[in-house]
């Protein structure tokens, strides 16, 4: 593990998060974690601790600095990202991670038991049928849908001024024309990955005019 604790120092260092031993232990923990159930449950197609630290939880810290408000909701969250790892890292945050596939929510239970998460609950359900009185500040999608499906079937959840943030690849002009409100778009640098990786943010006050 001391090549993966290497990555993951580096890595945090160079987002300018915090390389406290406790929160690199708890994430490595929580790649562990990830590798042991995958292998009856499937929650990822990467099979690698090291290509999971990269791949999945740098790549999940690297919108920190894009959330707002208190309440996030984190859409097809999997494997729980990139909800675990935020939520580690923004702990006076309110998380809620939702996701259709049973086998995933039941380990996402379980690692937020076993990482002792505080501030981060799991609901099994279909966004689209989801319900929660007051809402969300931010709404964040990881490789869920098109940009389209999800604003529109996240926007009822999405409070006055809240934004919805989809983490992408490549620049999606094909998706973003599709789009008949404002978007913007910001180029995020994952450490480790040469790979163009970008944020979709449209905010809710601005999609109303």
């Amino acid at each position: 593990m001391d090549r993966c604790y290497g990555l993951l120092e580096s890595g945090l260092n160079e987002l300018g998060l915090s390389i406290a031993v406790d929160k690199i232990n708890t994430l490595l923990a929580f790649v562990t974690l990830i590798e042991k159930w995958n292998k009856t449950y499937n929650l990822t197609s990467i099979r690698n601790k090291e290509d999971m630290v990269i791949l999945h939880i740098l790549d999940s810290l690297a919108i920190l600095p894009f959330l707002k408000g208190s309440r996030i909701l984190d859409i097809g969250t999997g494997a729980g990202l990139p909800g675990i790892p935020l939520a580690l890292y923004a702990p006076d945050f309110e998380f809620v991670l939702l996701d259709s596939n049973a086998k995933k929510t039941r380990f996402v239970q379980q690692a937020i038991l076993e990482l002792e998460l505080n501030n981060v609950h799991v609901h099994h359900a279909r966004v689209e049928t989801f319900e929660d009185d007051p809402g969300f500040d931010t709404i964040i999608s990881r490789a869920f849908s098109s940009l389209q499906d999800f604003l529109v079937m996240s926007e009822h959840l999405l409070r006055e001024n809240g934004k919805l943030l989809a983490m992408k690849g490549q620049h999606p002009k094909e998706e973003l024309e599709q789009l008949a409100m404002p978007w913007e778009t910001i180029t995020v640098h994952v450490p480790g990955i040469k790979a163009e990786r970008c944020i979709v943010q449209i905010e809710k006050g601005k999609v109303n005019g």
